[in-house]
């Protein structure tokens, strides 16, 4: 049962302060990697990593027995390294096509995880809705650390460090990853090493995956990824405006998610991505690069396109 779904307890302002800090910078780690996979056209690969990272994530969880060890981290990173080689070795090494290499690397790693899951779940504290739905509610449940004299959970802390490193590399990264993504023989040319390129941003997005992983799990990660960048292209045409646009996504999507949550008794990080939803809808109507709406306005009749 979720914490928020008893609607007749007063939940205390700071926890609904920790559970929409926990949601934002799980959010905004994964809106900016995720921006430059849908860039890419790599969106199926993000969905393959945030699958693949579950037997890492487990296996490492299995050696330490907590859920808030840098452990975690490592063993993700490697499951999406392997998810990654596993691609290209399948799609380069045979005639199968690249979309049917991500999906037998995905599906095949994800039930490695859930079979492991199911084997060790008796015996260890390890929910399974909680590996594939996330449980940020709990957040209050994690041992406490104090910064600048204010107490948080240490999940939190976390979430936050991966959030805004993720946000920090990518900009320091900005103008490879722009010029690797819009033209890989341009990116050579500058002794960029594309497929280095590819290779650090599926690390990276293993990095942001596994922090998401313990806030709205790894199923509803797959939306942290593509939503908050796919919202900002139908808004904007330059990249920098679009990553903006994808931080204030997971800024509002959050915020919005922790509400629903709260007023409806759901789980929050299925809030969160309905709420992001909600916000893509509202782009793909109204738009003012590509919306519904703008797109029927200059096509009315009589309208002078010249």
């Amino acid at each position: 049962m979720d914490l928020l779904a008893a609607t007749d307890i007063i939940i205390p302002t700071k926890l609904l302060v920790w559970f929409g800090l926990a949601c934002f910078f799980t959010a905004l780690g994964c809106s900016q990697v995720g921006t430059f996979l849908v860039m890419r056209k790599m969106s199926l690969v993000g969905d393959a990593i945030s699958h693949s990272v579950l037997p890492g994530i487990v296996l490492a969880f299995l050696v330490v027995g907590t859920l808030d060890s840098p452990w975690l981290l490592i063993g993700a990173g490697l499951s999406g390294v392997l998810a990654t080689l596993l691609i290209e070795l399948i799609h380069y090494r045979s005639r199968i096509k690249q979309d049917a290499a991500i999906g037998i690397s995905f599906t095949s790693l994800f039930a490695i995880g859930v079979l492991l899951i199911g084997i060790y779940a008796k015996s260890v504290d390890l929910d399974p809705d909680c590996v594939i739905f996330g449980q940020v509610e709990y957040l209050q449940g994690y041992p406490r650390v104090e910064w600048w004299g204010v107490e948080f959970p240490r999940p939190l802390v976390s979430f936050a460090v991966v959030g805004v490193s993720a946000t920090v590399v990518v900009a320091v990264l900005y103008r490879i990853l722009l010029v690797s993504s819009f033209d890989p023989s341009l990116a050579a040319s500058y002794g960029y090493f594309p497929a280095v390129v590819q290779l650090v941003l599926m690390g990276l997005t293993s990095f942001v995956v596994v922090s998401a992983f313990q806030a709205v799990g790894a199923i509803l990660v797959i939306a942290l990824l593509i939503l908050p960048g796919a919202t900002a292209y139908l808004c904007a045409n330059r990249l920098p405006m679009i990553l903006l646009l994808a931080g204030v996504h997971a800024l509002l999507s959050s915020v919005g998610g922790v509400w629903l949550a709260l007023s409806l008794g759901i789980n929050t990080g299925a809030a969160v991505v309905l709420a992001g939803g909600g916000l893509f809808t509202l782009a793909w109507l109204f738009g003012p690069v590509d919306g519904v709406v703008l797109r029927v306005w200059l096509r009315r009749p009589g309208r002078d396109c010249s």
